[in-house]
Parts: structure tokens; sequence; C-alpha cells
């Protein structure tokens, strides 16, 4: 696992209304974030975008193929199927199966290990090919404007969508956040 897991709780994604902060970029307030919440937030464009990252291999590296296709309810699991199946996964996200969109951010993070090493190099933040300490005190790491430096440094590199899941991903897991990073587009 990239980051450590959150402890699963009842999920209730109501996005409250998208607002343009201070520095131009909209934020969507989240009533209470769970990861459901973080891809709701996003959009089905930007999720479905992800789908189509997910690197098979990488799932079998990692040793999570078998597990994700159970997860997923495929009997296959390839770029065709997941295509595919990118309507059902995003109905199961809207309906609040936190521990599927949790999964599903596992298959994400996998599938772009190499990215989440730059940018965790680039803040700062001690890690082992990927992988830092779950009891990590972001503050030092995290500073005000963050999101910002990161997405601007690396969306030339990166799409865009990945590149916003992760910056998002890394908020909701070390600062608990209740806001989405979404700069304009």
């Amino acid at each position: 696992m990239i980051v450590a897991r959150k402890s699963k709780s009842v999920i209730n994604h109501q996005l409250d209304v998208a607002q343009i902060g201070e520095n131009g970029l909209r934020c969507a307030t989240l009533f209470t974030m769970q990861m459901c919440g973080v891809f709701l937030a996003l959009g089905q464009e930007v999720f479905n975008q992800l789908i189509r990252g997910i690197s098979i291999g990488k799932l079998k590296t990692y040793q999570v193929y078998e597990k994700f296709k159970l997860r997923a309810r495929l009997v296959k699991l390839n770029s065709e199927s997941l295509r595919k199946a990118a309507p059902r996964f995003w109905a199961r996200i809207e309906a609040g199966e936190e521990e599927f969109a949790t999964d599903l951010s596992q298959v994400f993070l996998l599938s772009h290990l190499d990215m989440i090493v730059e940018i965790l190099d680039f803040l700062g933040i001690p890690n082992e090919q990927g992988f830092f300490d779950k009891d990590l005190k972001p503050e030092q790491y995290l500073t005000e404007g963050w999101q910002s430096r990161v997405y601007e440094a690396f969306h030339p590199k990166y799409q865009r969508e990945i590149l916003l899941f992760y910056v998002n991903h890394l908020d909701w897991e070390l600062n608990k956040t209740d806001q989405v990073f979404l700069p304009a587009a």
C-alpha cells in the first residue's frame, strides 16, 4: 500500500457548492470526506481517464491483480474490460461503496508509482519508492499552496487526471481535508 488506509466509516458524500478561492482555484467542500467523495468531486470524466490509466502489469507486480479483479466483479481484467466496466464502477462510487473506492484508489496509485515518488521527493517527504510512514506529520512538508506548486511543476509531464487525483488523495490521507483541489481549467 502506498499510504496508510484511513479507518472505514459510513460515507456521506454530499457535495457543497463549488467555490472559487482567493487564489482563483476551485474547491469543492465535502460534508464528510471519504474516497468516494474525492472521486465524486473530481467528476466522472476524470474518473474515466483514471480507469484508462490502470496498469495491469503493475497490478500483477504488486500482487493485487486477482484481489482487484474480484473486487471489481470482473471475469477478465484487461484494458477493454476496465473501459467497459467504468460506468458500473462509477455507479458503485455514487452508491457510496467506500471499500471499493479505497481499493480502486490504490490501483490508480500503484499504476503511477513513478509519479508519486517524484512528487514526494519534490515535497521533501521521506519515502521508500513511494511508500511513507503512516504516522508522518505533514505540516512541515505540505505548507500553504503546496497543491498549486505540485500541479504547476508536474502538469506538463503527467496527465491532469492522475495528478489531480494524487494531490487530492495525498491531502485527504495526510491532512484529513474536506476540500478538493481543482485548478481552473
